[in-house]
C-alpha cells in the first residue's frame, strides 16, 4: 500500500508518523512518500520518520520528494495537510481583521476566508494532477478550512474525504472523564466544519445509551474550562459546542483578548522553529512532547482510520468526517458539505440519519453554508466584489463597512497568492 502526503515536510508529520508506525495492523503501508517543496525542511522531517520506523520496527519504506507527479503516482491514497503562504500568511490573517474590530483567526471569519481563497487553487490543482496519475486515489483533505475545501474537491468530482481533528478529541477527552475506553465512545456530532455541537455522546454505539446529561453534570467545569465557556452556557444549551463556537458566542470579548496577547501564529513560529531544529537531532527517534502543544492532536489515529476504512483495510465502521450533506440536514442543500458521523468504507462516506437539529443550530448552520458558497465562488472565481459578498454574507462581519474595510485588507495582504488581484 502506498500513501503519499502533500505537505510532508510538515511540523505535525512526525504526529502522522508515529501513528502509521503504531497501528500498521490497521493501515499496512509499504511506501509513504513524504512531497514537499521546502527541501531543508522536508530532509529534517524525512531523517525523523524514517527513524521513528526504524525503531518501531516497520518494514515499510519512506521517500522524500519535492516532485509531485512523482510523488503521488502509484499511491492509493493521497493526504493533504498544506499551508499556503506559511506561518507568515497565518500571521497575517489573525492579524488584520482586528484593525475592523472582527476576530482574526485562520478558518473562520476573514482570516478563514484570506486562507481559502489561498488554498482551493492550489489543492484544485493537486487533485487533478493526483486524477492524471491514478485516478481511483482518496484524496483525504485535512487542509483547513476542510468544509470549504472539500466542498471544492467534491464538485470538481474528486474522490475526497475531509478529515478534522475536532471530534476525535472530544472523544478522547469523554473517554477519559467517563472512564472508558475510546473506542465505546459514540458521539452525535453535528454541523459544518470548525461550526460543529456534539448532541449526545453514546456508550457501545449509534444506539447506545446517552450519557451526555451525566457528563455535564458530573464534569461540566472541566469540559467548560476547556472550551472557555462559562459553565452555564452548557448547562442551558444541554450540548457540548466545539471550542470554535466561541468565536461565535463570545466575539466580542474574543477580539478584546487577541488584541492584548501575542497572536498564535506567532508562538507556533517560535514552536516550529524548535521542533525543526529537534528533528535535525540524529538521536532523536521519536515524537518529542513539544509536539503535543503544536495542534492537531489524535490527527495521526483519525488519519490512520479514515485511510483504513477508504483503502478496505480495517478502521472504524463509523468515523466523524466531512462530506456532502446529501439530504441529512433538510435545511441545506444536499452538496452543502457537513461534518458528521458517517459509514464509511471502499465506498466512501455516507452520513448517518440524525434527529431534527434545534433552530438555534440550524439557523447558525444555513448562515455559514451561504457564506461557504460564497467564499468558494470567490475562491474559484476571483474578484473583489466576490470577494465583498463573502465577507458581507459571513456571522462573524456582517456589516457593510467592516466588509468594505476587511476587503481591502484581505486583497492586500495576500495579492502576491491571488492571480486574479
Amino acid at each position: 500500500m502506498k500513501l503519499t502526503v502533500v505537505g510532508g515536510g510538515s511540523t505535525y508529520t512526525p504526529e502522522l508518523i508515529d501513528g502509521f508506525a503504531r497501528l500498521r495492523d490497521t493501515l499496512p503501508i509499504t511506501e509513504l512518500v513524504l512531497v514537499d517543496p521546502a527541501a531543508d525542511r522536508l530532509d529534517l522531517v524525512g531523517g525523523l520518520a524514517r527513524r521513528i520506523f526504524a525503531k518501531q520496527d516497520h518494514p515499510g519504506k519512506i521517500v522524500t520528494t519535492s516532485d509531485l507527479d512523482a510523488g503521488v503516482e502509484g499511491a492509493d491514497a493521497v493526504l493533504l495537510q498544506l499551508r499556503i503562504g506559511g506561518q507568515a500568511a497565518r500571521l497575517q490573517d489573525e492579524t488584520w481583521p482586528l484593525e475592523c474590530g472582527c476576530v482574526g483567526q485562520e478558518t473562520t471569519g476573514a482570516g478563514g476566508l484570506a486562507k481559502a481563497l489561498r488554498t482551493v487553487p492550489v489543492v484544485l490543482d493537486i487533485a487533478e494532477r493526483v486524477r492524471r496519475t491514478n485516478p481511483d486515489a482518496w484524496i483525504i483533505d485535512f487542509t483547513n478550512p476542510v468544509g470549504i475545501v472539500t466542498r471544492a474537491l467534491l464538485q470538481a468530482g474528486h474522490k475526497a474525504v475531509g478529515l478534522c481533528n475536532v471530534a476525535i478529541g472530544f472523544q478522547r477527552k469523554f473517554a477519559g472523564l467517563l472512564g472508558v475506553a475510546p473506542s465505546d465512545v459514540h458521539l452525535e456530532h453535528i454541523g459544518l466544519n470548525h461550526l460543529t455541537w456534539e448532541r449526545a455522546v453514546r456508550l457501545g454505539g449509534p444506539e447506545g445509551e446517552n450519557v451526555l446529561p451525566r457528563l455535564l453534570a458530573e464534569h461540566g467545569d472541566t469540559v467548560a474550562d476547556d472550551l472557555r465557556l462559562p459553565r452555564q452556557v452548557l448547562d442551558r444549551l444541554g450540548v457540548v459546542p466545539s471550542y470554535y463556537l466561541r468565536y461565535f458566542y463570545a466575539h466580542d470579548e474574543v477580539v478584546r483578548e487577541l488584541g492584548t496577547k501575542p497572536s498564535r501564529a506567532a508562538e507556533v513560529a517560535a514552536m516550529e522553529k524548535e521542533l525543526l531544529e529537534m528533528y535535525g537531532d540524529p538521536t532523536l527517534d521519536e515524537k518529542p512532547a513539544l509536539l503535543a502543544k503544536r495542534g492537531g492532536a489524535f490527527y495521526s489515529e483519525a488519519a490512520v482510520d479514515l485511510a483504513a476504512a477508504l483503502l478496505g483495510g480495517g478502521g472504524s465502521p463509523y468515523q466523524v468526517v466531512n462530506t456532502y450533506n446529501n439530504g441529512t440536514l433538510p435545511f441545506l442543500p444536499d452538496d452543502a458539505v457537513i461534518e458528521t458521523q458517517a459509514s464509511v468504507g471502499g465506498h466512501g462516506a455516507t452520513p448517518l440519519p440524525v434527529a431534527p437539529v434545534d433552530p438555534l443550530y440550524a439557523g447558525l448552520m444555513a448562515h455559514v453554508t451561504a457564506y461557504e458558497d460564497l467564499a468558494l465562488e470567490a475562491a474559484l472565481r476571483g474578484g473583489r466584489d466576490r470577494v465583498f459578498k463573502a465577507l458581507l454574507g459571513h456571522p462573524l462581519v456582517g456589516q457593510y463597512e467592516y466588509a468594505e474595510g476587511l476587503t481591502d485588507r484581505l486583497i492586500a495582504h495576500n495579492r502576491e497568492h491571488l492571480a486574479w488581484a
